[in-house]
């Protein structure tokens, strides 16, 4: 009797399973679309990281070096703090920064008060000229600050306000920008929300602190950074009312540190690198409500 060969599938079916039991490997495509992305953020990051580097490299070097010709990256003479020693030896660095923490901190309450009371009065509020003055407001966005200095000092002097803090605070409370930006926030939150707290009886007022508001924070919290930021950064209006060394804010106060002599390289870097000492730190601590505001309302550049 003839043995009948059949084919036996248990080694294909044994391998097959243990393939289908066995974790497999996964694979990431990488395109050439991924790969020119990242070629092109590295290079962004390298074209914002030079000058930084730049600007802190020359600040540790001795004035020599920095005005050396052809420039060096390496110092010859090594690195050193003299640059640092002589603002510090001005005597008023800490009234100068006093003053821009005071500055800083007043321009965003006050900028913060009123904007988000301007914003909400365009978002919800119904009153005449509404749109005429909230296109004036929008409009104002174009306008160089630069050109108002003129006349903003006569006012100023006319109100015997210069060389005050008020001066230097006051002007910079006006924030269109921050307007615009507060009012289409505003406009994304469902007005059912406020027309039931009208229904129980609440004021508007009420409404705005406890509804609005607290919906609000991140936005906020990133409009008030960036108000902070303009605010200690505002070199031209401090530098036109103020005329006392002990009301000076921080940018204006270093510009009067100078030698004597030329052009102080290694000494305006370190200038420029002590001023920006606080605006790291307070990027540093609140960068996710940076982030958010920017991926939010996109008023990265205002």
């Amino acid at each position: 009797m003839s043995a009948v060969l059949v084919p036996s599938h248990t080694e294909p079916q044994r391998r097959s399973a243990q393939g289908a039991g066995s974790p497999t490997p996964h694979r990431r495509h990488v395109t050439a679309g991924t790969v020119l992305s990242y070629v092109a953020v590295a290079v962004l990051a390298v074209i914002w990281l030079v000058p930084l580097f730049w600007a802190v490299n020359t600040a540790f070097k001795s004035e020599t070096d920095a005005s050396a010709s052809p420039v060096h990256v390496l110092p010859a003479h090594g690195y050193t703090v003299d640059a640092f020693r002589l603002i510090f030896q001005s005597g008023r660095v800490q009234v100068w920064l006093g003053n821009s923490v005071i500055v800083a901190v007043a321009v965003t309450a006050i900028t913060l008060v009123v904007s988000t009371l301007c914003a909400y009065a365009f978002a919800r509020l119904d009153f005449p000229f509404r749109r005429v003055l909230y296109t004036i407001t929008v409009g104002s966005i174009l306008v160089p600050t630069q050109i108002f200095i003129v006349p903003l000092y006569d006012e100023l002097r006319s109100l015997h306000m210069i060389d005050t803090y008020w001066a230097i605070i006051l002007p910079q409370t006006i924030a269109p920008v921050m307007v615009f930006v507060l009012k289409r926030f505003f406009d994304e939150i469902p007005r059912e929300l406020e027309e039931a707290a009208l229904v129980d009886g609440a004021s508007r007022l009420r409404i705005f602190g406890q509804i609005v508001l607290p919906l609000s924070r991140p936005i906020i919290a990133a409009v008030s950074i960036f108000v902070f930021i303009g605010a200690w950064n505002n070199f031209l209006l401090p530098f036109i009312v103020t005329n006392n060394p002990n009301l000076m804010t921080l940018p204006v106060g270093l510009q009067t540190v100078t030698p004597g002599y030329g052009v102080t390289y290694a000494l305006q870097m370190a200038e420029a690198v002590f001023a920006a000492l606080p605006l790291i730190v307070v990027f540093v601590l609140f960068q996710r409500q940076i982030i958010r505001g920017i991926a939010t309302t996109g008023i990265a550049g205002q």
